[in-house]
């Protein structure tokens, strides 16, 4: 088998394996949310921070719907002087931390992205939101690290390949997006005056 075959076998494989009923819990809780209007906040560093900014994007622009509320996202990992600022002063491990304190609110969302599920970062600022009683999820590879067990909803991606793991997350984001797009079409979830 080509090492390009093997690759997409594998992925294959990975996608087959993702806990479903944890993906549709996401779905879920982002559809209260804009029906809310709490606020979703989404992090991580290096492959994941990309990841975390494109969910961004494609949360509040592509699943826009006139009658209905956008979403009120905001990316953690997106304004680099304020990022840069808590890094070089309070240190890197409380960047994502100091900017929920000022923001976060009860019932709001915050999403973690990190394949090693060890992110410092990523760990305090997920601790401060569960203080601050806001619904936490992660989009984990690995072993799902400290991450994993910490939040209320969990997606595990099961693979030791950073690469498959960081596909996955950024097909889970699409997916995510796609259906809540989808679902504004459905009777049955109600038009949000009504909710």
């Amino acid at each position: 088998m080509s090492l390009i075959r093997e690759y997409f076998v594998t992925l294959q494989q990975t996608l087959d394996l993702l806990p479903l009923p944890q993906i549709e819990k996401v779905i879920d809780e982002l559809h209260k949310a804009r029906i809310r209007q709490r606020q979703v906040f989404i992090m991580g560093n290096g492959g994941s921070a990309s990841t975390a900014t494109h969910f961004v994007c494609d949360l509040g622009k592509n699943t826009r719907k006139e009658g209905w509320p956008p979403f009120r996202v905001f990316g953690l990992s997106d304004n680099m002087a304020l990022f840069s600022a808590y890094a070089n002063d309070e240190g890197y491990e409380n960047v994502f931390a100091q900017q929920l304190a000022s923001y976060v609110q009860p019932h709001d969302i915050v999403i973690g992205i990190s394949a090693s599920g060890n992110s410092a970062n990523v760990l305090n600022a997920v601790a401060l939101a569960k203080v601050k009683r806001a619904k936490t999820i992660a989009f984990t590879g690995f072993d799902s690290g400290k991450l994993g067990p910490m939040v209320d909803i969990h997606v595990h991606t099961p693979s030791n390949c950073i690469e498959q793991v960081e596909d996955t997350h950024l097909i889970l984001e699409h997916l995510i997006c796609s259906i809540l797009r989808q679902r504004l079409h459905q009777p049955q979830n109600g038009h949000p005056a009504s909710v």
